[in-house]
Parts: C-alpha cells; sequence; structure tokens
C-alpha cells in the first residue's frame, strides 16, 4: 500500500507504526453552519480510506474534531443573540443528520475542542517553559524563529512566507508570522482560566492538543483538505514536535478542492452547495459515487449535471445486480471458468488501486468493466452459480469498501419475469407496428421507476430508479 505523503512529496510506501492497527486524525468543521459539498469530500474520502484498512484486517483508531470555539462561531452566536454553545450543538446536529445520509462509518470518535481546554493550556505551558512560545498582552503567541524546520509541510521558507488566512498581523510580534496559541478574553466572548490570564484557545492548538491526547506524541496519519496544508497543520506540525517531540504524523495525505466554474467552493465566497440540500435531491450514494470518480488529490468541478451522471451509472450497475441475482442456481456450468477469470481479476485489480494512493476512478471503472462481463455472461450462458461469486465481488467492494449503499429491493424472481413479459409484449407490439401500445408499456413502466433501453442488437434492458431515503 502506498500514498503520496505531502510532508516529503512524494509517494511512499504506507508502514503503520503498529502491525495490526492504524491511528487516523483528521480535521473536522467548523460548526458554525451546515457543512457544503466542499466539506464533505474529506469525510468521504478519509471514510473509504478507514473503510479499506478495516477490510484488510486493521483496527482503525479514527479521530475527526469539531470546532466550536472559533471567531465565526462567536460571531454567529452573537448575530443570532446566542450562546456560542448553542450555535455548535445545532450544527453538530445538523452535521451527524447530513453524514449518516452519507454511509459514515459510526465509530469514528469526534471530540469537541471545548472539551480539551485543559489539554490545551498543558501544551502552551510546555511550549512557554521550552522558549518556543511568548505572552504578548495577555495572548500567547507561537515564535516561529525558534522552530528551524518551519514551513517543511508546505515547502516554504520563513523568509519567503505571506501572512496567510487566519493570521493577524500585530506589529508587537517578534516576527509578523508567528500565531496565536490562546487569546485574551474579550468582551461578549466563552473564556477559560489559564496561568497566563483568562481567554481562549487559538485554532491550531486544539489538532495538536486533541491528537497528542489520543495517540501520543507519533501516529500514522493526519489528513484533510489541501487548504489547511499553510498555515493550519504546518502550525500542528510546529506546534506538537516542540511541545512533545516524536514525529507527530508520519503520513499527510490532503484532499482538492471541490470547484464551482474552476474557483474553489467556500462560504466566504458564496459559491457553494449546502449538502443537505444536495441530499433532498440526490441519495447519499449517488455523493459519494460522484467523489470516487476523481482522484482524491485533484480537484473536482461541482454540478448538478455530474450528480446526475453519477445517478444514472448507479441506476444502470442496481439494474444489472438485480438482473444476475436472478440467474444464479446452485448447479455450476462448464463455462464457470469464463466468469471466474473475470472475477479474480476483477479482485485483484480493484484492491491494487485502492492501495495505490487511494485511485477511487480505477476502481470505480473496474467495477463497470467487470459488471459489463458478467452481462455478457449472462447473455451467453444463462444461469450460474458463479454469478453469486461475482455478485459478491462487486457488493462487497461496493458496500464495504466505497461506501455505496444502493437500498433497493430486489425484484425477486416473479417481478423479474413480469418485467420481462412487459418487455416481450412491447418487442411484439414494435413488430407488429403497434407503436401505441408499445410506447404505452414504456410509459407506464417508467412511472413505475423501471426505465427500458433498446441496444443495438435488438434485446431490450431495463433499469430501476434508486430509492431515495
Amino acid at each position: 500500500m502506498k500514498f503520496y505523503n505531502t510532508l516529503t512529496n512524494q509517494v511512499e510506501e504506507f508502514k503503520p507504526i503498529e502491525e495490526n492497527k492504524i491511528k487516523m486524525y483528521v480535521c473536522g468543521p467548523t460548526v458554525y453552519n451546515y457543512i457544503h459539498i466542499g466539506n464533505a469530500r474529506p469525510i468521504v474520502v478519509f471514510d473509504i480510506l478507514a473503510r479499506y484498512f478495516k477490510y484488510k484486517g486493521y483496527k482503525v483508531d479514527f479521530v475527526q474534531n469539531f470546532t466550536d470555539i472559533d471567531d465565526k462561531m462567536i460571531n454567529k452566536a452573537n448575530d443570532e443573540d446566542k450562546l456560542v454553545s448553542e450555535i455548535a450543538e445545532r450544527y453538530i446536529g445538523a452535521f451527524l443528520e447530513d453524514i449518516k445520509k452519507l454511509n459514515i462509518l459510526e465509530d469514528v470518535v469526534r471530540p469537541k475542542a471545548t472539551d480539551y481546554i485543559d489539554e490545551m493550556i498543558i501544551t502552551i505551558e510546555a511550549l512557554i517553559d521550552k522558549g518556543f512560545a511568548y505572552v504578548l498582552n495577555g495572548d500567547v503567541l507561537f515564535d516561529i524563529s525558534k522552530y528551524k524546520e518551519y514551513g517543511s509541510l508546505s515547502n516554504q521558507k520563513i523568509d519567503q512566507l505571506e501572512i496567510g488566512a487566519r493570521i493577524e498581523a500585530d506589529e508587537n510580534k517578534k516576527n509578523p508570522l508567528d500565531f496565536v496559541l490562546w487569546k485574551n478574553k474579550k468582551d461578549g466572548e466563552p473564556s477559560w482560566k489559564a496561568p497566563w490570564g483568562e481567554g481562549r484557545p487559538g485554532w491550531h492548538i486544539e489538532c495538536t492538543a486533541m491528537s497528542h491526547k489520543y495517540f501520543g506524541e507519533t501516529f500514522d496519519i493526519h489528513g484533510g483538505g489541501q487548504d489547511l496544508i499553510f498555515p493550519h497543520h504546518e502550525n500542528e506540525i510546529a506546534q506538537a514536535k516542540c511541545a512533545y517531540g516524536g514525529k507527530f504524523a508520519n503520513y499527510w495525505l490532503h484532499n482538492g478542492y471541490i470547484q464551482i466554474d474552476g474557483e474553489k467552493m467556500s462560504k466566504s465566497k458564496g459559491n457553494f452547495f449546502l449538502l443537505r440540500e444536495i441530499l433532498e435531491e440526490f441519495d447519499g450514494s449517488v455523493v459519494r459515487w460522484f467523489l470516487a470518480g476523481t482522484h482524491y488529490r485533484k480537484p473536482i468541478n461541482f454540478s448538478k449535471e455530474d450528480l446526475q451522471a453519477a445517478e444514472a451509472a448507479l441506476e444502470k450497475i442496481n439494474g444489472t445486480l438485480i438482473r444476475a441475482e436472478n440467474f444464479i442456481i446452485e448447479k455450476n456450468e462448464k463455462y464457470d471458468n469464463i466468469l471466474e477469470e473475470s472475477i479474480n481479476e476483477f479482485i485483484e485489480k480493484f484492491d491494487e488501486a485502492i492501495e495505490d494512493d487511494l485511485n477511487t476512478p480505477l476502481a470505480v471503472s473496474l467495477i463497470h468493466e467487470h459488471l459489463r462481463d458478467l452481462n455478457k455472461f449472462i447473455d451467453n450462458y444463462g444461469k450460474s452459480a458463479i454469478i453469486e461469486k461475482s455478485l459478491n465481488a462487486i457488493n462487497g467492494r461496493l458496500v464495504n469498501i466505497l461506501g455505496i449503499n444502493l437500498k433497493r429491493e430486489n425484484v425477486g424472481n416473479l417481478t423479474s419475469n413480469l418485467l420481462d413479459l412487459f418487455i416481450y409484449i412491447r418487442k411484439e407490439a414494435r413488430e407488429e407496428k403497434n407503436f401505441k401500445l408499445s410506447d404505452l408499456v414504456r410509459d407506464k413502466l417508467s412511472e413505475l421507476g423501471v426505465e427500458l433501453k433498446d441496444n443495438k442488437d435488438g434485446s431490450t434492458s431495463y433499469t430501476i430508479k434508486l430509492k431515495k431515503e
């Protein structure tokens, strides 16, 4: 298994610290609003990764935090005349509702930053005691000049860095890039007591403190969106290594942006689609399939048309699986080796694709390729027990690794036979040029969610629409 490690700028063989366990920390949302489709991408990407590790037999300790104290949180609370904790409660609940529809693993630890203030204070104290941080007008700042490796993750040199997002310029700082670990108390803001004065934590310190709480000095994988590389993840590394030593995270994985017309999707730009609004129109599996169709490190241009294409692809897969289920028998046929060769090749290549830096687009294409082989086998040889092995291989990877739950109802032999009968009646009507009857059959089946497709070879296949929750 190998991944592109942002820290080294190269693809590396993955070697976990412990033989049978994976420790993975992924930055979660700031809960001041509903999440948009761009926020959903890292959630799905690292869910697929965790699922694959489990499929390979690893125990996965997966932590993804909630940022529930932040300038945006405070502004939202003030705008609505609410407590920050009330805002957090509302949007954490909404987040959990939304990701449930995405079929996200439930055994992820999701700590809130405000539950780990003590751990943050301990980390800041260690940085002050070791000379890596200083107090300025009630704030505590990290002195980047004391950490010579600063900029290693983002591949930048300190003298070339510009002040980035969430870094406030202050002429009294020792260095304009020194960042806040603790903010002095202000009127109308939540605050906590600390040895250097009452206030609240900065953004970056929470992930350093929480990951150390759960995993210690060094863990396997740290993930998140590429917009977090600098300054957030850069600052996490600096804090962790200076406070505790160790390597912090051995592998850094970052997913690309979701774009609208070539621009990064963001709430600040106003060019975003809320995930829950999308889920009112499309099933969660459609969203997952759409995201899996592009390599996680590459940008995705979002459009409703792309989601419709993903929906159509899943419906086609669904129809093939339903059709195939009705061609399973107990007795093996003499042609089984033809399909078995395709099954074995599919299993091998699918796993290789996932292990090659989480190449989900290739994995998706391999599913389509094997389904074509399955359809061809059924067309040529009919019923066989080997079909069940094929379905198990496909369903196992769709559900357990890609997290695709088609939520279909098996049409069963009777319904399948009835559909075949309607298709036969329509074919006879067309041959007799009774187009009124043939169109009626097609339209009535369409109303029931069954779409007919006339193939070039004169046959007709059907697709059963996905059922959205």
